[in-house]
């Protein structure tokens, strides 16, 4: 068997595993009950987030909260990583370093995965009919439960990355959107069918949903190529020549990391505040957060929009060093036609990416809030967002790309051994 076909296979396996594990609820949790309860308020934030966690929240499984507190946890990370000279000096580490972040990262996910399984489990308790034994019972299991899901999926996101193909924590929330991809579908059937909404309604969404997926398309495959030159080397007694070539840069150099950072910066809150809206009923800024941090609102989509930029532009900072590229361009002999070697080159190439995360943040943000107005003008009853759309394609191609490259460079390493056979 192939190394390819290991990892796809462990991959799968992990998916089902995931998916097997979205299907065992909380102890004490009366299922019809909660199911009853979500559908009616299945268009705000819990929407959103049932969608990422594939439907657990509904069915309150152990992975109800999903992977969010490992998200949350590492864009905590990552900015204090910014901010503190200890932490920063760890980065310049190497493998030592990025260790080190990650046990933080670990630990970081503990107590936000705690911090969000008791609101999670305040808000369910709230509601008598839907728990079934007794207070400190159920509050035990409830958070017990639920940080050790979330704690198995990020070490399974993790073991998916190490032994699998592509970002397992993205692949797990790809996964958990697929899985509420039929459900979506037959709810718009259903609209139809009951006249909610009109066929011409439902076509138009269905349409539009595909133009999104094709401009996701086309725009994630756009690149900025700048051109480099090489100068004429002496290689022991010859000369070789200078070579022409370019250095891609995509639109969107950030991923759909913007998009689940923000996600995750609405949702935590929004998990907090809806448990203190039952506790401090009649709190006036405590009522409006409540009633407006929620999709189509005003303050979400403004909170959204500025989560998105921000990240944008902080993740493409941290994954692109102009000064560094300029750098390695310098040392091996190359430059950027009509800029010289050096400082000057960092600088047009940190200019360079700067227009792009502008395009770049303005595209993600386009297409995330795009899905938000139509349904809230159309009144289609649940939530259909543009970020698990952007999500859903952008890993799908993600993962093509890197099955792809994978199986060239076997195909490399297959003739290379049979090149040295020969010999």
């Amino acid at each position: 068997m192939n190394d390819l076909r290991r990892r796809l296979l462990f991959l799968l396996g992990a998916l089902i595993v995931f998916r097997v594990g979205a299907h065992i609820p909380v102890p004490g949790v009366n299922a019809a009950a909660l199911a009853n309860s979500f559908k009616e308020g299945n268009a705000g934030i819990l929407g959103m987030l049932n969608l990422f966690s594939g439907g657990s929240l509904e069915r309150f499984s152990i992975f109800a909260i999903g992977i969010m507190p490992y998200i949350s946890a590492s864009i905590i990370i990552q900015l204090v990583a910014e901010v503190l000279p200890s932490l920063k000096a760890l980065k310049k580490e190497g493998e030592a370093g990025r260790r080190t972040l990650t046990k933080y990262t670990r630990w970081g996910t503990l107590l936000v995965a705690v911090v969000q399984a008791f609101a999670a489990a305040a808000v369910v308790y709230q509601r008598p009919d839907l728990v079934v034994i007794g207070r400190t019972e159920f509050y035990i299991s409830a958070i017990t439960c639920l940080v050790t899901g979330t704690m198995f999926l990020m070490w399974l996101g993790e073991q998916m990355t190490e032994r699998g193909i592509g970002n397992g924590v993205s692949l797990l929330i790809t996964a958990g959107i697929v899985a509420a991809l039929p459900s979506a579908v037959s709810n718009l059937l259903n609209l139809a069918i009951t006249g909610a909404s009109g066929y011409g309604t439902i076509l138009f969404v269905l349409f539009g949903g595909l133009c999104l997926i094709y401009i996701v398309v086309y725009i994630e495959s756009a690149q900025r190529k700048i051109p480099i030159h090489y100068a004429r080397r002496q290689i022991g007694n010859r000369i070789v020549q200078g070579q022409k070539t370019h250095l891609p840069f995509k639109i969107n150099m950030a991923g759909v990391i913007p998009p689940i950072f923000a996600s995750s910066v609405i949702l935590f809150p929004s998990q907090i505040i809806g448990w203190l809206d039952k506790r401090v009923d009649g709190n006036a800024f405590v009522d409006f957060i409540s009633a407006n941090l929620s999709p189509g609102k005003s303050l979400y989509l403004v909170v959204f929009t500025a989560a998105i930029i921000f990240f944008c532009y902080f993740y493409t900072a941290l994954v692109f060093s102009p000064r560094e590229m300029a750098e390695n361009l310098k040392k091996s002999g190359a430059f950027v036609p009509g800029i010289r070697p050096g400082e000057q080159t960092s600088n047009y190439l940190e200019k360079v990416v700067m227009r792009l995360t502008f395009f770049g943040a303005l595209y993600i943000t386009i297409i995330c809030l795009i899905p938000e107005f139509v349904t809230g003008v159309l009144g289609i009853p649940f939530h259909l967002g543009g970020t698990s759309l952007l999500i859903l394609v952008v890993v799908t191609m993600d993962f093509g790309t890197q099955v792809a490259s994978y199986r060239m460079n076997q195909q490399y390493e297959h003739l290379m051994r049979k090149s040295s056979a020969r010999k």
